[in-house]
C-alpha cells in the first residue's frame, strides 16, 4: 500500500533497492546555540546560525499551521510509517537551532558526519536504520553526543566525530559494543514529539504544545524517571502534526515503537492512560509502529478490531463522544442558571455570579483519561472525520435575564397585580362616595 507522506525520511537500510547510498539530502540537520563546548575539537564548535536555522513559533499564524489549520484530522493515519527495524538518535541542541536539513550543517560536524557514514554503510547493516535528531544538554540526562538505540535500549555517551566511523561499523553494522564507550540500559518508556520547526511549521507550532503538556502530565502523575519526554527532529509526515513516537515495552516486554499523529495537548492524558499506563493502542490516533510495513500495520490494527471489537477506537471516541454531550447539557443547564460549564472533567470560568452563593460545586477530581489543558487562548475546533475529536462547545456568560428563575418572574408578576387591584378598587370606591 503506498502511505500517505509529505516528503521522504532518513531510513538508512542495508536492504534499499538502489545499489548506492541513500540520498541524505532530506536528512534532519542541525545547528549550535550556545558557547562551545569544548569536545574533542570541534564536534559541536559552530556558534553561529546558518540562514533557515533559526526558528521563532511566536510569528507564526497557529490558525493556519497549529491544531486548527484545515487540513487538521483530514487525512487517514494508519499505515503511514514506512518499514524499519531500529531507530538511532542522536542528541545534539535543540529545535530552536536547528536548521531544516542536514547539508546546512556545514560546521556542525558531528550530525552531518554521523548521517554520511549511515548512509555509506547502509548496504551492510542487516537491520534498516533510522537517524532522528533529539534534544540535548550538557550536564542532563541527554547531552549533546548521547546516542540512544531503540529497540536495544542502550545509550552511549559523548560521540564525538572523531568516533563516527568506529561507532558505526561496530554498533550498527557489525551489531556489536563500540570499545571507546560502555552502553547503558535505558529503563521505563521514552517519548519523541517532532518540533522541527525550521522544517516544517506546523511541526513546530503543535510540538511545543504537546511536550508541554506531556511534562506537566508526567509531573502530576509522578511518572518522573518512568516516562522521559524529548523534542526531535523530522520523522517525516509533516501533515500529521503533532508527531509523537513511544518507545518502551508491552505487556510481554519486548519493546515496541509506536507512532501517533494528530496529537493535541487534550490527547496526552490518554496516551498516558492507554498506551503507556495499560499497554493499549490509542487507534484513533495511531499512524503505525516500528518493524511493520504499511500494510501489516493496517492488518494488525483490523485485528485488533476483530479481537477487541473495536474497543481501543471505540473507547477512544466515545470518551470525545461523552465530553461534548456533557458540554452541551451543561451549556442547557447554564441557560436555566443551574451553574457553571463543566467541560472534559473540568471546570471553566463561567460561572454565574448571580447563583454562587445558592449552590456550591463538588471538587473537581481530575479524570486521568479525559482531564485537558486550561487555554487562555480561543477555543480550537476540532476536525471530526471519524478519527479524531468532535467540536468543542463554548458556554457564553449569562446574562441577568438568563439567571432569573421562574418563580422570581411569578413573584414579581403577583406583586404588580396586587398593586394595580388595590388601586383600581381604591378608585372605584372614591368614585362611590
Amino acid at each position: 500500500m503506498a502511505a500517505n507522506r509529505d516528503d521522504p525520511l532518513l531510513l538508512l537500510s542495508g536492504h534499499h533497492p538502489s545499489s548506492s547510498p541513500i540520498a541524505v539530502s532530506d536528512a534532519d540537520s542541525y545547528l549550535l546555540d550556545g558557547p562551545q563546548i569544548g569536545s574533542a575539537s570541534g564536534s559541536f564548535q559552530n556558534d553561529g546560525v546558518l540562514g533557515g536555522g533559526a526558528y521563532d513559533a511566536a510569528f507564526i499564524n497557529e490558525s493556519d499551521y497549529g491544531f486548527a489549520r484545515p487540513d487538521f484530522r483530514e487525512s487517514p493515519l494508519v499505515g503511514t510509517v514506512e518499514l524499519y527495524d531500529r531507530h538511532v538518535f542522536l542528541c545534539y541542541k535543540n529545535p530552536q537551532v536547528w536548521p531544516p536539513r542536514v547539508e546546512a550543517a556545514e560546521f556542525d560536524r558531528l550530525p552531518r558526519l554521523l548521517a554520511a557514514a549511515l548512509a555509506a554503510r547502509n548496504p551492510a547493516m542487516l537491520r534498516q536504520t533510522r537517524l532522528t535528531i533529539c534534544e540535548g544538554h550538557d550536564g542532563t540526562e541527554t547531552s549533546n553526543g548521547d546516542v540512544l538505540i531503540f529497540p536495544d535500549m542502550i545509550r552511549y555517551r559523548r560521540l564525538t566525530h572523531f568516533d563516527v566511523d568506529t561507532f558505526v561499523e561496530e554498533v550498527l553494522v557489525k551489531n556489536g559494543v563500540w570499545l571507546p564507550g560502555s552502553p547503558e540500559p535505558l529503563r521505563g518508556c521514552y517519548i519523541f514529539v517532532c518540533c522541527h520547526g525550521s522544517r516544517d511549521r506546523r511541526c513546530g507550532v503543535c510540538g511545543p504544545s504537546v511536550i508541554s503538556k506531556l511534562k506537566t502530565e508526567i509531573e502530576l502523575r509522578d511518572l518522573q524517571g518512568k516516562v522521559s519526554v524529548s523534542p526531535c527532529s523530522h520523522i517525516g509526515g509533516h501533515k500529521y502534526a503533532g508527531n509523537m513516537i513511544i518507545f518502551g515495552p508491552n505487556m510481554k516486554k519486548e519493546v515496541t515503537g509506536h507512532w501517533y499523529g494528530y496529537v493535541m495537548p487534550e490527547d496526552v492524558p490518554l496516551l498516558l492512560e492507554q498506551h503507556i499506563g495499560e499497554g493499549e493502542i490509542v487507534d484513533f490516533l495511531w499512524r503505525g509502529q516500528m518493524g511493520l510495513s504499511g500494510e501489516e500495520q493496517i492488518k494488525t490494527q483490523e485485528l485488533r478490531f476483530k479481537v477487541h471489537g473495536g474497543s481501543s477506537m471505540d473507547r477512544s471516541l466515545k470518551d470525545s463522544t461523552q465530553t461534548n454531550e456533557e458540554s452541551g447539557r451543561v451549556c442547557e443547564s447554564q441557560m436555566r442558571g443551574e451553574g457553571c460549564c463543566r467541560v472534559n472533567g473540568d471546570f471553566s470560568c463561567c460561572q454565574n455570579p448571580m447563583l454562587e452563593e445558592k449552590r456550591e460545586d463538588p471538587p473537581v477530581v481530575p479524570n486521568f483519561a479525559t482531564e485537558t489543558k486550561k487555554s487562555s487562548k480561543k477555543p480550537i475546533p476540532h476536525k471530526n472525520s471519524g478519527k479524531g475529536v468532535g467540536p468543542r462547545r463554548v458556554c457564553s456568560m449569562p446574562t441577568w435575564y438568563e439567571s432569573w428563575e421562574r418563580e422570581d418572574t411569578y413573584a414579581a408578576f403577583s406583586v404588580v397585580m396586587a398593586a394595580i387591584s388595590v388601586a383600581f378598587a381604591y378608585k372605584c370606591y372614591r368614585q362611590s362616595s
